[in-house]
């Protein structure tokens, strides 16, 4: 029987375009614009100037803090510009311009790196790279990976969940690595049950990657610590607190996370990642991005350098076809768009997404019927009818007593209403200031 969450989601069509095309390798841009804010927390401290030779993989942004990342370069070649661009939120961030040396053929040519199985660090030592090499997780919350694996004594943890769900629509670009890179994948676990003092891991994939499952439990047949788990496809799966409830059957506590009920969730995206920095001492430089859109010629997967422009990305399929209504940084349901494809990939940019002027008009909003379809598809059991209109008339701390904190942002509500009331977009602006308002209050 197929594993799910019992509360609330959706199943919005699929459209994974990409699932049977092979991740290739984009072009190494000539410039590189690599932000320092990539991650949630503070954000890395630059220690490069205006016109420094730097080295691929040299660290150019060190971590701000203990909830911080190094940030480092994706490329060999030369600082013209500390810069303020704007990136996918919108706003101006600082940022790194490097141009790319034509001379540095590393730069350009893949490295075939060899399988390697041999776990030979020590789990602080493990910590200590994961961190030094800027690893962050990579299935969109960009939450800084050593964090997560430095657990205090009074948390007892017993599992290690592995997220290949990819539940949102168009993106494909997890189940592509696990189909490409599985042996890597299985290391890394490995590793980070070593770093956690762990015996049992669990891999959740969605029953729409048939082939994915298949794999890894051929591959885990003699395995006894690591388990894998088919689940029911229902966005949004690929969510924390929905994933444990849906393998581990435990519920994550309101304002809490995984950690309080003794687990601890990767990303396979950030496991792969790990297994790089830790056997082959290589940094977070780059990731696999899903360029798709129904319009578009040759939607495809790549590994991307990190700080590559979006519009390379777009150019190398085909560039925007004519009617092109949107850009969107992520997937359909929780990705942003972007103003202009001037934005560069970061460390969470898992997709780019062109969206078609007949996709991407919304309908009039009307006034709400009460019919409760967005509250009974709230994966955390919240009114999201209620919590939109408190924000729309500025009673921020009421919201908070009615839980807008805990919303996960995942947009089901907005999916099904009929009305088409913009129900997160308030959510969203309210949960904001109210997030503030706390935050000063302690």
């Amino acid at each position: 029987m197929l594993k799910t969450f019992p509360k609330g989601g959706i199943h919005p069509p699929e459209n994974k375009l990409t699932s049977s095309n092979s991740i290739k390798r984009m072009p190494v841009p000539k410039v590189v614009y690599v932000p320092i804010a990539q991650h949630i927390g503070i954000p890395s401290e630059i220690v490069v100037d205006r016109k420094d030779k730097v080295e691929l993989g040299q660290v150019i942004a060190k971590s701000g803090g203990f909830v911080s990342s190094n940030i480092h370069s994706p490329v060999a070649g030369t600082v013209t510009k500390l810069d303020m661009i704007v990136d996918s939120s919108g706003y101006k961030k600082q940022c790194i311009v490097i141009r790319t040396d034509v001379k540095n053929e590393t730069n350009f040519e893949e490295i075939d790196y060899p399988l390697k199985k041999e776990i030979t660090l020590e789990p602080q030592e493990i910590v200590r790279r994961i961190s030094d090499y800027g690893i962050v997780g990579l299935g969109g919350a960009t939450f800084p990976s050593h964090v997560k694996l430095n657990v205090k004594e009074d948390k007892k943890l017993d599992c290690l969940l592995v997220n290949g769900v990819e539940c949102e629509p168009y993106l494909t670009a997890d189940h592509r690595l696990m189909l490409e890179k599985a042996e890597e994948i299985l290391v890394g676990i490995r590793i980070l049950m070593k770093a956690l003092h762990l015996h049992r891991a669990v891999i959740g994939i969605e029953n729409n990657k048939r082939d994915a499952i298949e794999v890894f439990k051929k591959l885990t047949a003699d395995e006894k610590e690591i388990q894998v788990a088919a689940l029911r496809v229902k966005y949004p799966q690929g969510s924390e607190k929905q994933l444990v409830k849906a393998i581990l059957k435990r519920e994550v506590p309101k304002n809490g996370l995984p950690l309080d009920v003794g687990v601890v969730v990767h990303n396979v995206g950030t496991i792969f990642a790990i297994y790089q920095a830790i056997q082959h001492q290589q940094p977070l430089i780059e990731r696999v991005v899903t360029v798709t859109g129904k319009q578009l010629k040759e939607p495809s997967n790549f590994w991307v350098k990190i700080g590559t422009p979006i519009k390379d990305l777009v150019e190398e399929v085909g560039g925007l076809p004519e009617g092109t209504r949107k850009i969107v940084n992520g997937g359909p349901m929780m990705g942003k768009a972007i103003k202009n494809t001037d934005v560069p990939v970061t460390k969470g940019t898992s997709g780019i997404l062109v969206i078609h002027e007949d996709e991407a008009s919304r309908g009039e909003p009307k006034a709400c019927i009460r019919c409760g379809d967005c509250v009974d598809v709230c994966p955390m059991g919240l009114e999201p009818h209620l919590l939109m209109n408190l924000s729309e008339k500025g009673l921020y701390e009421k919201a908070a007593q009615e839980d807008i904190l805990t919303c996960i942002e995942c947009g089901s509500c907005s999916y099904v209403c009929p009305s088409h009331r913009p129900l997160l977009d308030y959510i969203r602006f309210g949960k904001s200031i109210a997030k503030k308002m706390v935050t000063s209050k302690n």
